[in-house]
């Protein structure tokens, strides 16, 4: 609002066109009004084509101030054109070769260009073997073919393979950072927001949050139910109750090491849902030694420390056996449940980062106790 308008223009004049497209995406439509009338033609009909893409695509990210070349110039041509052009291209480091239809047919770095000699032809000198990204691409998706194939910028093409813009390394990271930054705000059950935490309003805190809590919280009286209906088995050997904390926060443990290491395989492109069965398989042998030595480090610790150190009469062999042995098969259920609902998700469309601690931890609390109480009734005869 403190610019004129002619200061307004001289700003817009030095941004890159996909620079100008994210301050025009993120402002009020009386300010966009203002921004757009003192641009020039040709800058106004390049924003408008960027803002046309779908938010989240490789379209919504690209700039189409790029360096293209012809396949028949010759060294001295190609390089008369980026002195003239390049001033107004957000990079030269690499150029693009199009025919006479805009199709991309190759491109080569200023590097070549710069060690060639003037009157070879780019046609010669190009590099063929191409990979880019269509429009409609996910900008995730673009961002780690970037990091991929370390590549400081990627061509991005129509339908009909015409060259229409490029998405470059710096817009890259942005794009990670957002995308990280909102799997983080998933996983710890939050409803995701592009405002920095400080610039957050105390009720847009609140309701980011609060949808979370209420389902988790009404979703964890279902635990409440499972040792309401144990009650008298709790009654006849109340020492169990003191090891219900252990073995919850024990299984919720494993399956938030289990989810977050496959959300992350899947973000990364490591896993795939055919690998299903052999993440399955993998979780399975690492809860079961886990699992096992869990079990003994803590029968040591229930025979040692809490019968012998405490004197606590009530902490028997059998006793022992019952937390030991939910321990084990709390690890297992959980690693397999926590392994198992992210590529679920992943499958049936829904965010892998959604599937993460808070909510199977209050699977997993569920099932330890049903567990617990089944060794209990089996050994103890409740």
């Amino acid at each position: 609002h403190s610019f004129s308008n002619t200061e307004l223009k001289e700003v817009l004049d030095e941004l890159y066109l996909d620079d100008a497209a994210d301050i025009v995406e993120e402002m009020p439509a009386g300010v966009v009004k203002r921004i757009l009338r003192h641009c020039d033609p040709e800058m106004r009909k390049s924003i408008n084509e960027v803002l046309k893409y779908p938010e989240d695509s490789a379209g919504s990210i690209m700039t189409t101030e790029f360096v293209d070349l012809k396949a028949n110039m010759t060294v001295e041509d190609a390089l008369k054109r980026i002195r003239r052009t390049g001033p107004d291209k957000e990079t030269i480091n690499i150029c693009y070769v199009i025919d006479d239809r805009r199709h991309l047919i190759g491109l080569l770095t200023i590097r070549t260009l710069l060690l060639a000699e003037e009157d070879d032809v780019i046609g010669d000198i190009m590099e063929r073997n191409l990979i880019a990204v269509q429009t409609l691409d996910d900008q995730e998706a673009v961002a780690r073919a970037l990091g991929k194939y370390d590549f400081l910028a990627l061509p991005v093409v129509d339908k009909e393979e015409r060259l229409v813009g490029i998405v470059t390394v710096d817009d890259a990271i942005d794009v990670l950072q957002e995308e990280v930054t909102e799997d983080i705000e998933k996983m710890a059950a939050i409803l995701p927001s592009d405002k920095p935490y400080l610039k957050t309003s105390t009720l847009e805190t609140y309701k980011a949050r609060i949808p979370w809590l209420l389902l988790l919280m009404i979703s964890a009286t279902f635990t409440g139910q499972i040792i309401a209906s144990f009650e008298r088995a709790l009654a006849a050997a109340t020492i169990l109750t003191a090891y219900i904390p252990m073995l919850m926060d024990s299984g919720g443990n494993c399956g938030s090491q289990a989810s977050v290491t496959v959300i992350r395989g899947l973000s990364l492109g490591e896993i795939n849902f055919s690998d299903f069965f052999r993440v399955l398989w993998k979780e399975l042998r690492v809860a079961a030694v886990c699992g096992v030595t869990l079990a003994a480090a803590n029968f040591a610790k229930l025979m040692l420390i809490d019968r012998m150190l405490f004197h606590n009469p009530m902490v028997t062999v059998h006793v022992a056996a019952v937390i030991c042995g939910t321990l084990v098969c709390t690890v297992v259920c959980a690693k397999l449940v926590g392994c198992s609902l992210p590529m679920l998700a992943k499958r049936i469309g829904f965010d892998p980062a959604v599937m993460a601690s808070p909510f199977i931890t209050t699977i997993v609390d569920a099932i330890s106790l049903l567990i617990y109480f089944r060794f209990a009734s089996a050994i103890l005869g409740l």
